[in-house]
């Protein structure tokens, strides 16, 4: 069975995991800037506050994980009432070692894994808009066997550390979408396949997106009325059905662009189009470049 929310994050393509071990200790707090890229938290022992901007404060536990695809400015910080010290979060990323905040003689309140990911894709900003803006998943089995494993590799120096941190970072972010409740999520994939009328249609149009859907077919796919399917689909997604795939079809050819040199006919085919024109003009309109400009600067810029 096709799975959209498998199919969005090997788009994704996940490169590279930066984390590295943060603690703190009595009264203490970090307001972080907004960063713009997709990070997480993974909280390994004691409970923290994290103060995300545009949603409710929530409280961190042993156990927890949070993933945040646009990582707004946030404030992280202990439950003692304290001003937030400023950070650049691009100068964060650039320091390597251990981040502790708070008196060091203390012992730690909370022990967590953060940081970030670098996602070797051409449409990062597009795909994330598919996920929720903040993804936090509290204590379920598997994620907490997953954090136990991240949590005993942090506190080794084993041989290929790095690479079994990034690669249970990977995990984590997989299993975190897949535990997150989609029935409560804001608008978009996990909504929308929490709805299983909807997760059918959505399915579909992965398995096959170059058939020439109409929200006809669409509809009949979700066993729904034309009328009822697409005020469903816009409410739970985000957008209408058409723009779903239109987005999809766009983020699969530019992944084509960026990966192979093929023929522009071959990925018109793959994609929807009767025509290398007709991709041609329906591409240049959605992402701004040509199709073969947009593959250009990228091999240019990987070069």
């Amino acid at each position: 069975m096709i799975d959209p929310l498998t199919e969005v994050i090997s788009l994704l393509r996940p490169a590279e995991v930066h984390a590295k071990a943060i603690s703190g200790a009595g009264a203490w707090g970090v307001r972080y800037a907004a960063y713009g890229q997709p990070s997480f938290c993974v909280v390994t022992d004691g409970a923290c506050r994290l103060a995300v901007e545009g949603a409710a404060p929530l409280r961190l536990e042993a156990g927890d994980f949070v993933f945040l695809p646009e990582t707004p400015a946030f404030v992280l910080s202990g439950f003692e009432p304290v001003e937030p010290q400023p950070i650049d979060p691009l100068q964060a990323a650039a320091r390597t070692e251990a981040l502790h905040h708070g008196p060091r003689d203390v012992e730690p309140d909370v022990r967590l894994l953060g940081g970030y990911f670098v996602f070797d894709s051409p449409d990062t900003a597009l795909l994330v808009t598919f996920l929720p803006k903040l993804v936090h998943v509290r204590n379920t089995p598997r994620l907490s066997m997953l954090v136990r494993l991240v949590r005993e590799e942090t506190q080794q120096s084993l041989p290929g550390r790095d690479l079994i941190l990034q690669r249970l970072v990977e995990v984590l972010l997989i299993e975190a979408l897949r535990a997150a409740p989609g029935e409560d999520a804001p608008a978009g994939l996990l909504r929308g396949l929490a709805d299983p009328r909807l997760a059918a249609s959505i399915r579909e149009m992965h398995r096959d997106p170059a058939r020439a859907w109409t929200v006809e077919l669409l509809a009949k796919a979700a066993a729904l009325s034309r009328s009822a399917y697409f005020q469903r689909f816009t409410s739970a997604m985000g957008l209408p059905p058409m723009e779903y795939l239109l987005a999809w079809r766009m983020a699969l050819a530019k992944d084509l662009l960026s990966r192979q040199r093929i023929a522009m006919e071959q990925v018109a085919e793959r994609v929807g189009y009767a025509s290398a024109s007709t991709f041609s003009t329906a591409f240049t309109r959605h992402v701004g470049r040509a199709p073969r400009v947009f593959a250009r600067e990228l091999r240019r810029a990987r070069s």
